[in-house]
């Protein structure tokens, strides 16, 4: 089979792969589409030439798994697969898998596992969102996104941070109350979605409010974070949770069971998935480029051949 794989200078290249090797509890798909995200663009780019990556896949179950768990052949499905997704065939646990509603398409669909589970894993933290004030940061990135949908139509007030004025377009139609570019300087927030580190980190534990909750899931300004701890722990109950999404669904074993919800949500019309690029996969390095150039507002999906 061939697969997507690191070219040793920065970029990926289809290249002949061995098919995967599933264990009881996977189940093999047969991919269709994929989408990107930066952990794994940015790994790609320092990764030894031949290096295997990928985690968001949909497509078709071609051989199910051993064990008995999870969708039978030929069901149309999608997954957060183990680095190895970008490929004609990848392997994925049945606990990270879930059948496709009628009418949801792959492309659709594959934005859904590293973004969405992470949106609404950090929102399941919260001790409530109805009537919420959340901050989203990052809100125009594929995570963001998707935060941003997830909180109003649980009932919270969304104020969405993006970078420029024009990342911040259709956040308002998606359920920002408020679009703001950089950190607000003043305010107070119930819950915070952190994901760019640094001050923006910093900035978000000033603003969280008693007993409020701030959610770090990614450092993508790369700087380290300084903050006076005195205004945090004075607002009582204040807490700073940091989630890794795969270590999140290793302990609460609800993979399959969330995607389930995310692709009810999609289904039905309240979320959008926000595909702003879709390629072949022949154009991955295009598109890897794209995205860790900020030129992708939501998801980049590439379409197998």
């Amino acid at each position: 089979m061939r697969a997507l794989v690191a070219d040793g200078r920065g970029g990926v290249e289809i290249s002949e792969a061995t098919e995967p090797d599933p264990g009881p509890g996977e189940a093999v798909v047969a991919v269709r589409a994929v989408s990107l995200n930066r952990g794994e663009v940015n790994r790609t780019a320092s990764a030894p030439a031949g290096s295997r990556v990928g985690w968001d896949v949909a497509g078709e179950v071609l051989v199910a798994a051993a064990d008995g768990s999870g969708p039978p052949v030929g069901t149309r499905v999608v997954g957060l697969a183990d680095s190895t997704g970008w490929a004609e065939h990848a392997a994925v646990p049945t606990s990270q898998l879930a059948a496709l509603p009628g009418g949801v398409t792959f492309a659709a669909a594959s934005t859904l596992p590293v973004a969405g589970l992470t949106a609404l894993r950090a929102l399941y933290e919260a001790s409530r969102l109805d009537g919420a004030r959340v901050l989203v940061t990052g809100a125009a990135g594929g995570v963001g996104r998707l935060a941003v949908q997830l909180a109003y139509h649980a009932g919270s007030t969304v104020t969405a941070v993006v970078g420029s004025t024009g990342r911040g377009a259709g956040l308002a139609e998606l359920g920002a109350a408020e679009v703001v570019v950089g950190m607000p300087t003043s305010g107070e927030y119930d819950v915070v979605l952190e994901s760019v580190g640094g001050a923006s980190l910093a900035a978000a534990l000033e603003m969280c409010s008693t007993r409020g909750l701030v959610v770090s899931y990614g450092c993508s300004s790369g700087e380290t974070t300084t903050f006076d701890v005195r205004p945090f722990f004075r607002r009582g109950g204040a807490r700073l949770y940091g989630l890794i999404l795969f270590e999140e669904l290793t302990h609460h074993g609800t993979g399959d069971r969330d995607l389930g919800h995310l692709l009810t949500e999609l289904h039905e019309g309240r979320l959008d998935p926000g595909i702003d690029l879709e390629l072949p996969w022949a154009e991955a390095s295009t598109a890897c480029t794209a995205l860790l150039e900020r030129r992708v507002k939501g998801k980049a999906v590439l379409h197998l051949d």
